[in-house]
């Protein structure tokens, strides 16, 4: 049973979603099998390039943010998946050794109109580095499920 509901997520909650530290060989990976352009495979091609180096694809950044956001808040919330986001940016390069640290702000939370059962939550988010560099910013939506009163199916 979840103990955290649409309500509980009040505009100006902060969630800290923890840190990760972002390997070489993880940057490899990832970009070989999902967006393997020469500045995230090849440490050659990428000193050669305008990054100067071997940088993260910024859909890994994105998805070490998932993770964490999927680690620190859905467990015990009763989400119901998400209709999107409405803003992604990669701000800076993210290297290997770098240290991540994932913040998610709740900046608005409404009903639904349509589902009288859930409502949906507004999100900043920001992915800064070792250095308190951002190096990702995102807005999302998030949906989940309303406290049932007492006396709702399923409620004692």
């Amino acid at each position: 049973m979840p103990s955290v509901y649409f309500e509980d997520f009040t505009p100006g909650r902060v969630f800290e979603l923890g840190s990760v530290t972002v390997t070489r060989e993880a940057i490899i990976e990832f970009a070989t099998q999902f967006d393997p352009q020469p500045f995230h495979t090849d440490e050659v091609a990428a000193a050669a390039s305008s990054f100067g180096g071997l940088i993260a694809s910024g859909w890994h950044t994105g998805s070490l943010w998932m993770r964490m956001y999927a680690d620190v808040i859905l467990p015990d919330t009763d989400g119901r998946g998400s209709p999107g986001i409405d803003e992604l940016r990669w701000r800076a390069p993210v290297r290997p050794g770098d240290t991540l640290t994932g913040i998610t702000t709740v900046v608005d939370a409404r009903p639904s109109e349509r589902d009288p059962t859930r409502g949906t939550v507004f999100t900043e988010s920001t992915m800064t580095n070792q250095d308190g560099v951002v190096v990702m910013t995102l807005k999302a939506r998030g949906l989940f499920g309303r406290r049932p009163s007492p006396g709702d199916a399923g409620e004692p």
